[in-house]
């Protein structure tokens, strides 16, 4: 399963629908705004990042900027929404719907980026299967009968060998004692459909907010009792500004995710990918398939049109809410299915954004297991020595990340840990759930920053519609944005220097912060290695006085710029 995908937790306490108080709950939580994280804690009171700040700072420096090609490597991009057609990436050297390759890249009409998930006859690769499954009958017949104290093993093959082990625990060992919880899960999602139905003729309409739900009272004991099952499951998972609808859809492909991964003790997953791609998946030089569909449907394009908008949408519209950048393309490329994604898949993602101009890259996605890890190991390198910044998504398990696996890792099978890669775990805002996102992972060594990533307001496909949603997925794009922002304004930065400004200028906390994993009240540098929260105000401040590495190129023409943007004010789409 993807582990950065829009979260929703459900534990076995959760579904016994009783009423509850948790210790991690307070009583009375402030509601955050639209674009809580764009504010400077001191002005709003919010935990934000001080985005006007920094704004206000390079006008008073008369600084202007250069354009910068984000990719995104996620699920698509609703093209047409308002906030985001005008920040799309455009090919300058294709010509669209000619059916050409103009620009000789293997990749026909990719006007705004390329869909590794599509077929040649237009269908798209949108459910998928799980890693695990795929790891451990894949390997099954050529690692089970072994002796490991016996067998020779190279470094690429112990390393496949311990991921089977792994694989085959996950899947045919701890799964089979996973029945009585899959009986209370599907129980509970019974009633929660029964209480659902109550609900909606108590308050006479289908579809409604979770905090719709505080302030409702019925003497009607049966609907108080649903209401009471609905509201606090929503509380819990920070859904009070979803609909019954989502939230239940939610539960149920979570239900049915669990069930696939039942089945896949007794039987190998099917070839979604494959079936519909029809590359040969083994050799990494069958590399341009795929199509450039870059949407394929409202469904699977929400999660990468809200993560394109957290770093870009416009701020200049007037419309909805504003990215963090305010000079920046986005080029999108499909490769995270619904399921976990395919690690051929994101190295010829990260190889397609390097080569056609992307100087950041943005991954909110990940997994427990990367057979072809080599493959992402090569592009990653490849990133690097072009000087590209990469940035992902810690992941959604509350789970440390120096002793747990999560892919894909900075860390090479060859020991080597590149400069240009940052991990980004979830904070939040004091006043509405803490410091520290409940569900973030974290790690002392593995985790380098927190960032906004709790409640976060942008865009989501079907219409110019906004959402709510939350994830280390969210905090990821916040970073890459703050990466953005600093390299319009100082272009010569290093993907070196972009992550070393962006750590060394993270806000430290003195307090106390609640550890996701145990809930024990530990030092933010506890959970992290910069033990701060990314500031873009300290962030440009700081880039300020650092000379860059990175070389311009040489050019006869006026580079596009314009001055830094006027500061945000505090009531457009808050």
């Amino acid at each position: 399963m993807n582990k950065n995908r829009i979260l929703l937790v459900v534990t076995v306490a959760l579904l016994q629908l009783t009423v509850f108080a948790q210790t991690h709950l307070t009583a009375v939580r402030k509601e955050v705004p639209k674009g809580w994280h764009l504010l400077d804690q001191r002005d709003s009171g919010y935990a934000g990042i001080s985005l006007d700040k920094a704004y206000a700072y390079l006008r008073s420096q008369q600084r202007k900027s250069q354009p910068v090609i984000v990719a995104v490597i996620d699920s698509g991009i609703d093209t047409l929404h308002e906030d985001l057609r005008a920040v799309l990436w455009t090919n300058p050297k294709e010509v669209p719907g000619n059916g050409i390759d103009d620009d000789k890249n293997g990749y026909i009409d990719d006007i705004h980026g390329w869909n590794f998930l599509g077929g040649k006859d237009g269908r798209n690769v949108e459910k998928d299967s799980y890693e695990a499954a795929r790891v451990y009958h894949k390997y099954k017949s050529e690692f089970e009968n072994i002796d490991p104290l016996v067998v020779k093993f190279n470094k690429e093959s112990f390393y496949l060998y311990n991921a089977w082990v792994r694989a085959k625990q996950e899947v045919a060992g701890e799964q089979k004692g996973n029945g009585a919880e899959m009986i209370m899960m599907k129980r509970a999602y019974g009633n929660l459909l029964k209480s659902d139905s109550l609900l909606r003729k108590a308050l006479g309409k289908d579809t409604f907010l979770g905090k719709e739900l505080s302030d409702y009272r019925s003497e009607q004991s049966d609907v108080k009792k649903a209401r009471s099952a609905l509201y606090n499951l929503m509380l819990n998972n920070e859904a009070l500004d979803v609909t019954n609808v989502e939230f239940l859809t939610g539960f149920g492909d979570y239900i049915r995710a669990m069930e696939q991964k039942e089945e896949a003790a007794e039987k190998a997953p099917e070839n979604f990918r494959g079936d519909i791609v029809k590359d040969n998946y083994q050799d990494f030089k069958d590399r341009f398939y795929g199509n450039n569909d870059i949407m394929a449907t409202e469904k699977s394009a929400l999660h990468g049109t809200h993560v394109s908008g957290i770093i870009a949408a416009s701020r200049e519209n007037k419309k909805g809410t504003d990215g963090v950048a305010d000079n920046v393309k986005i080029m999108t490329l499909r490769a995270v299915p619904d399921g976990d994604e395919h690690d051929k898949d994101i190295a010829l993602a990260i190889r397609y954004a390097v080569d056609n101009g992307a100087q950041i890259i943005n991954m909110s996605f990940g997994k427990s297991y990367s057979p072809e890890k080599k493959w992402v190991d090569e592009a990653v390198a490849y990133a690097a020595q072009k000087g590209v910044l990469l940035v992902h998504a810690a992941g959604n398990d509350a789970k440390n990340l120096d002793t747990t696996y999560n892919y894909p890792s900075p860390l090479s099978l060859e020991g080597n840990r590149p400069e240009n890669w940052i991990t980004v775990g979830a904070s939040g805002d004091p006043g509405a759930g803490g410091y520290t996102a409940s569900f973030s992972n974290y790690g002392k060594t593995e985790v380098d920053v927190f960032a906004p990533g709790v409640k976060i307001y942008a865009p989501v496909p079907g219409g110019n519609t906004y959402q709510f949603l939350q994830g280390t997925s969210m905090a990821s794009p916040v970073v890459a944005g703050v990466a953005a922002l600093l390299l319009e304004y100082f272009p010569t930065l290093s993907a070196r220097q972009l992550k070393q400004v962006i750590e060394q200028s993270s806000v430290p906390l003195k307090d106390s912060v609640r550890h996701p994993g145990t809930g024990e009240k530990v030092l933010l540098s506890d959970l992290s290695k910069t033990g701060g929260i990314v500031n873009a105000y300290e962030a440009v401040k700081l880039a300020a006085t650092i000379k860059g590495e990175r070389k311009l190129p040489v050019t006869t023409s006026t580079p596009q710029t314009k001055p830094a943007a006027a500061p945000v004010k505090k009531t457009k789409g808050f």
